[in-house]
């Protein structure tokens, strides 16, 4: 059930009036979200519905453990159990053929043997999500974030809640499960927001990211070879903005439909195309993921406290396994690599405090050049992550030095680029400033506007939409 589909629209609709009717009775109210979360998560597959039961019911009976006991061995020893058990599923699914697979691989190259393939189980949606969530629901239990004595209805609710189910934002335990408690206020609801945010993400999946897949990116990454240096050129900062729109508009929609549902989800994007270094754009890009690795990973394994070595030590292990989490594949590790490599030599580079160098980073000049050079860099690191094998991501690059004009540039192509990327730089104070002018105007003019909004995307985008990204991540 895709966002951007009628099903959705339908489905949606009918939870809104049915939720809201409910909204006084808290308990009955979070009852019926947590059946449409399944009924929505089993319009893909029902067989992983009981996959998702457990690993909620397994996560809230571990975050009461941990909240039950006073003494740290125990607290410790009931967390790494639920740790484990939750990574050792993700692994499972995830993860089992690469291994295996990069293991024959090794051995058949040593012994001189032909290559074994080992099949991979058939991935469930979104899982890298919902494990995430079930161990920030046990680490925040651990870290005493969550005061209140989980519940286990809540802890369902939690994990399994259909607006961020399949892709995230990565919804903090300590953040989210305080919103369960409270009573639903429908004056409290910014609608015109909500509508701006859904209308917003409706456009960038609809019209700018799939422009860009079906005109442009797929035809040159599914042959590169046939391509000369514009058209792949192209291609690669028409991915950049292809998934920069299509997973900023995912999460847009996903927070606009928990806005109007009456809960809260974190910004997930911040112009990340605008960062002047890699710290910089990380703290813009899937921020939700970028901060839980942080929390999670990065300040478990000693962050920045210890010596110089060891802080790069962290963040390339950091990102190797961000990289990791985003696929069970090469192209990505190599992604994560390059990613903590441009951290290590951010951090190395900053910490250069001759005189005549601090005063060019602090002048307006550098800060666009470095802006500019971060870009490539970014893109560089797309070029991997978008292939599906290393001969693809080398053919990219070969082709990078192969002379020959655009053969797929267009308009709708470029006015794509042009909004895609530039719009980013687009100043915050537009975004309130409509929402105040749809707050000035009558709700029928109001709901007709939208309702023309949505129309104009439906007319605007290509026949069909595809999946989401980040869906099989």
């Amino acid at each position: 059930m895709l966002f951007p589909t009628v099903e959705f629209a339908l489905f949606f609709l009918a939870v809104l009036v049915i939720a809201w009717s409910l909204h006084r009775f808290n308990t009955l109210h979070k009852l019926f979200l947590l059946i449409c979360s399944y009924i929505f998560y089993g319009f893909w597959d029902w067989s992983y519905v009981p996959l998702l039961f457990a690993i909620s019911l397994f996560s809230g009976i571990v975050a009461q453990r941990i909240q039950a006991n006073e003494t740290a061995k125990a607290r410790k020893t009931w967390l790494s159990i639920g740790v484990v058990v939750c990574l050792a599923t993700l692994g499972y699914y995830k993860y089992i053929s690469f291994a295996f697979t990069t293991f024959l691989d090794m051995w058949a190259h040593v012994a001189r043997l032909p290559k074994i393939h080992v099949p991979a189980p058939l991935l469930p949606l979104g899982v890298s999500f919902f494990v995430f969530h079930a161990i920030s629901l046990m680490m925040d239990c651990y870290r005493r974030k969550l005061k209140q004595p989980v519940r286990l209805s809540d802890a369902l609710l939690y994990v399994a809640f259909f607006p961020q189910l399949i892709a995230g934002p990565i919804l903090r335990a300590s953040s989210f499960m305080p919103q369960l408690q409270v009573q639903r206020n429908p004056q409290r609801i910014r609608i015109n927001r909500a509508l701006l945010l859904i209308v917003s993400g409706l456009f960038k999946k609809v019209v700018i990211s799939n422009v860009l897949a079906t005109r442009l990116v797929e035809q040159v990454f599914a042959a590169p070879q046939a391509f000369s240096r514009g058209d792949v050129f192209l291609a690669i900062y028409g991915y950049a903005a292809q998934i920069y729109c299509d997973f900023s508009g995912y999460t847009d929609i996903a927070i606009g439909c928990a806005m109007l549902l009456g809960y809260r989800f974190p910004r997930n994007f911040n112009a990340p195309y605008t960062a002047t270094n890699p710290q910089d754009f990380w703290r813009r890009w899937h921020i939700s993921l970028s901060s839980w690795l942080r929390d999670y990973l990065y300040i478990p394994l000693g962050g920045s406290h210890g010596t110089a070595w060891r802080t790069c030590m962290n963040l390339m292990i950091t990102m190797l396994l961000g990289g990791l989490w985003h696929g069970a594949a090469w192209t990505f590790v190599i992604w994560g690599a390059l990613h903590g490599f441009y951290l290590v030599a951010h951090r190395f580079w900053s910490a250069i405090e001759w005189r005549p160098l601090v005063g060019l980073r602090e002048t307006t000049a550098w800060q666009w050049a470095a802006r500019l050079l971060l870009f490539q860099a970014v893109c560089l690191g797309w070029v991997f992550f978008r292939s599906p094998s290393f001969a693809i991501a080398f053919a990219m690059l070969h082709q990078l030095s192969v002379p020959g004009a655009c053969t797929l540039v267009s308009v709708p192509v470029l006015l794509a680029l042009i909004v895609g990327l530039g719009g980013q730089y687009q100043p915050l104070r537009w975004r309130n400033a409509l929402e105040c002018e749809f707050n000035r105007w009558p709700a029928l003019a109001t709901g007709a506007a939208f309702a023309v909004a949505i129309c104009a995307v439906e007319i605007l985008g290509p026949t069909g939409v595809a999946p989401f990204i980040y869906f099989r991540f």
